[in-house]
């Protein structure tokens, strides 16, 4: 082992991100299915269907139609349209319907990965040590503070749910989820690749090629076969001490 700093492979970091990322969407679609069956968020969906199927039948018209299509409809066309859409935004039943499904989308969506996130990226690297994900144990990776101490589980905790989950993944969730919904146009589009060449650009410039969570939390990938990790800081100023000593009695001769 030796200590100079040993970064992690850039195609097997991606490797080991690949995986985790396919874990991790598969345990979050699975605890979004069980979260949405407790409370009841097919119900909710169905009528709301049901209720946009009855005034699409009522009126001739589909509901769900982009806006250049929509100026494309003959007057009488828009017309009801016009009357359909009236109709059903007086529906108090409707509105109830659509703000249960909205809301309980957000927070099914916002719990469901949460959860993973803590489950694959906090709680396994813990049973594992060094930061270790199942993605990252299968190609000999790790993470370490960047001074070549063992990272704490504040740290991990950091760039789990700081860095990982609120920044690099629920930001551009909640953006994509107001654009579908048409609350948000052009300014989210914007915020999104804003994070994307944060993200590139830390990548390429910084000396360990950190993201975003990495450096939140002042980590870095390693190669745990060939990398040196001190225990604490008081551990590693001791190995100093001990190699400094070493090369001042070899001067000597």
């Amino acid at each position: 082992m030796i200590y100079d700093l040993q970064k992690a492979g850039l195609w097997k970091r991606i490797a080991a991100g690949i995986f985790d990322a396919i874990l991790l969407v598969t345990l979050a679609v699975g605890i979004a299915f069980l979260i949405s069956t407790v409370i009841g968020y097919d119900t909710h969906s169905q009528f709301l269907d049901s209720a946009y199927a009855e005034y699409e039948a009522e009126y001739g018209i589909v509901f769900d139609i982009p806006a250049d299509e929509y100026e494309s409809l003959s007057n009488e066309e828009k017309q009801n349209y016009d009357k359909a859409y009236e109709a059903l935004i007086k529906d108090d039943d409707v509105i109830y319907a659509y703000n249960m499904v909205v809301n309980l989308s957000i927070l099914i969506m916002t719990l469901s990965i949460l959860i993973a996130y803590v489950v694959l990226e906090f709680v396994v690297p813990i049973m594992f040590g060094n930061g270790q994900t199942l993605g990252k144990k299968i190609f000999g990776i790790g993470l370490m503070r960047t001074d070549g101490v063992k990272l704490t589980n504040f740290q991990l905790f950091v760039r789990t749910v700081l860095g990982k989950y609120t920044i690099e993944t629920m930001i551009p969730v909640y953006i994509f989820m107001m654009i579908f919904w048409n609350m948000l146009n052009v300014t989210g589009t914007v915020v999104i690749f804003a994070i994307l060449l944060t993200e590139l650009i830390m990548i390429l410039v910084t000396k360990t090629n950190s993201l975003l969570h990495d450096m939140l939390a002042v980590t870095v990938a390693v190669e745990l076969n060939s990398q040196m990790i001190f225990e604490t800081p008081e551990a590693k100023i001791e190995y100093q001490k001990k190699i400094s000593a070493e090369r001042a009695a070899r001067q000597t001769y």
